[in-house]
């Protein structure tokens, strides 16, 4: 992750190219957000094509495993080197991937929600906390000013979404206080991501290309609109016109960004797992839109990106073991 405006001795980028836990990358966290959506996109599928339950169930479980497995990780690189996490956290880019770790947190309170309602509530409210509490930090930090326009990358995105993802797992939630909190979420990730995605155009526009360790953020761009759909049908209790206009921008974000991702000499790092969410939304977003017409097209286009989503994510999840097996991924 490095744009030439950026400086490669920032400790965050420091190696000494032996492996160690200093090097795990907390954009890893996006491994749990794209298998969550997995999961929850099968679930769906389930109830909608008769997809067998089994599959989505053994994905929100494993989704669950590596959480823990990653945490245990990060947590040990906190204990041990939070001078790396402390760089890593106010870097200008890479800071804006912790919104991965609250992403994660709400989207695993929906995967164990039909285990558990008291356990899901829990969840989901320590997911509510910290990202709010981190949304109002990076806001925060924007707008202190001198920010280097180079620095407007698609993971800006990432803690503002976050946000958006609080309508999407909570609109079920019990408590009294849970209806505007979803309100209050949906306010800032609504107004913020289209902000931010305004400034990020720009700077692909106006800027030099992406790096091509970053490429795959691009698949970012798509998340505004396939979570805004999802939390917005969430928030009114159905799929209108508004929603249609969502979902229908988040389809061409994909066919256009598509392109520049997935390019035959792209090389495998974990800042591949960037795609997995945004495209998960988009299938379950897909999922919900063709219901809601009743289309055969709709239900094709659906049924195509449920397997490419599928098929993807279990060759980043390949590759990653690989890379953690053989020490690269901590190098």
């Amino acid at each position: 992750m490095q744009t030439p405006s950026m400086n490669p001795s920032s400790p965050v980028f420091q190696s000494s190219g032996k492996a160690s836990v200093r090097n795990l990358p907390v954009n890893l966290f996006a491994a749990v957000m794209g298998l969550s959506g997995l999961a929850l996109a099968w679930r769906l599928a389930h109830s909608s094509l008769g997809a067998p339950a089994l599959v989505g169930e053994a994905i929100g479980a494993f989704a669950l495993g590596v959480f823990v497995l990653i945490s245990l990780g990060y947590l040990t690189k906190l204990a041990r080197y939070p001078e790396a996490v402390r760089a890593e956290f106010h870097h200008p880019i890479a800071g804006n991937f912790f919104g991965t770790i609250a992403i994660s947190v709400l989207l695993l309170s929906a995967v164990v929600a039909p285990y558990s309602a008291p356990a899901a509530s829990a969840i989901w409210t320590v997911g509510v906390l910290a990202t709010l509490a981190l949304s109002f930090v990076v806001v925060s930090r924007l707008l202190k000013g001198q920010v280097d326009p180079s620095h407007a990358m698609p993971a800006w995105i990432v803690p503002c979404v976050a946000t958006l993802d609080i309508p999407v797992t909570g609109a079920q939630m019990p408590m009294a206080w849970a209806s505007e909190i979803n309100l209050l979420a949906s306010a800032i990730g609504a107004v913020m991501a289209l902000v931010l995605f305004t400034m990020i155009v720009g700077r692909l526009v106006h800027r030099d290309p992406l790096v091509p360790a970053m490429t795959p953020s691009l698949m970012i761009l798509v998340a505004p609109f396939a979570v805004g759909f999802l939390a917005y049908t969430n928030m009114v209790g159905g799929v209108d016109d508004f929603a249609a206009l969502l979902f229908y921008f988040g389809l061409f974000t994909f066919a256009v960004v598509a392109p520049k991702v997935f390019r035959p000499d792209a090389r495998f790092s974990a800042g591949w797992w960037a795609i997995g969410f945004p495209l998960a939304a988009l299938v379950i977003a897909a999922l919900k839109y063709a219901a809601f017409r009743g289309s055969g097209p709709l239900w094709g286009i659906a049924a195509v990106l449920l397997g490419m989503l599928t098929v993807i994510l279990a060759m980043l999840t390949v590759r990653t073991m690989q890379i953690a097996l053989n020490g690269k991924l901590f190098a």
